[in-house]
């Protein structure tokens, strides 16, 4: 499981030019799945998330959590954070996850989030997405299982 964590002030993702998901500062996660991930995997990555001290403080030091801020979630789908590059001009994605599991662990994720009351939104598993956003900081982290 890869993720990509950017703390924003502001975020959306639409599909044919619908809002699908929007939410104000918090965090857009886009997040891979690769063959063997498990529901441990989803549960410690909810965990770090929602947990991960990366808003400041009135001292301007990253002391702060999502839920230390009332922040929320907007959880983006993304084959391509398994893409590989080394060798030719065209990637390829042999280390995703099939789609049926990779929706499978993405709807799973989410619920985990929502359990521990998170507000989340989400984009369209599989759908060609048009995401904005106002990256604040910039801030921008890559998680691996």
């Amino acid at each position: 499981m890869r993720v990509i964590i950017q703390r924003v002030k502001h975020a959306k993702v639409e599909v044919n030019q619908e809002v699908v998901g929007e939410i104000g500062q918090g965090l857009l996660v886009f997040v891979g799945f690769t063959e063997g991930d498990q529901e441990k995997d989803l549960h410690y990555f909810a965990e770090k998330l929602i947990h991960l001290r990366i808003f400041e403080d009135q001292n301007q030091k990253m002391n702060r959590s999502l839920l230390d801020v009332k922040g929320s979630i907007l959880s983006v789908s993304q084959f391509t954070l398994y893409g590989d590059c080394s060798k030719g001009r065209r990637p390829h994605f042999l280390a995703a996850a099939k789609p049926d599991v990779a929706e499978r662990l993405y709807h799973r994720f989410n619920q985990i989030l929502r359990d521990l009351n998170v507000p989340v939104e989400t984009g369209v598993f599989g759908a060609n997405m048009q995401v904005s956003l106002l990256n604040d900081g910039p801030v921008t982290f890559f998680l691996e299982s």
